[in-house]
C-alpha cells in the first residue's frame, strides 16, 4: 500500500496572520507578509496539522487527503 499524504492548502485572503499555526505547527508553516504560508504543500500526514486547521480562528487552513482530495480537517 502507498504511503499516505496531506496536501495543506491556506485561504491568505481571508488569513489574519494570527499565528496560531505557527506556533503549533512551525515545521509545517511560516508567516508571509503576515499572512499564514504551507512550507510544503503536500506532506505525510502529521497530527500538528489537524491541530492548526482546528485551531486556525478563521478556519483558513484546509488539510486534504492529496490522493483523494477529501477534506480531513478542520471537521465540516
Amino acid at each position: 500500500m502507498a504511503e499516505q499524504h496531506w496536501r495543506i492548502e491556506v485561504d491568505r485572503g481571508t488569513c489574519l496572520g494570527s499565528g496560531m499555526c505557527t506556533g503549533l505547527a512551525p515545521e509545517h508553516f511560516t508567516l508571509v507578509d503576515g499572512r499564514s504560508s504551507p512550507i510544503a504543500e503536500v506532506v505525510v500526514p502529521d497530527d500538528l496539522l489537524t491541530d492548526a486547521a482546528e485551531s486556525c480562528p478563521i478556519e483558513a487552513i484546509l488539510i486534504r487527503s492529496a490522493e483523494t482530495g477529501e477534506i480531513l480537517s478542520p471537521e465540516q
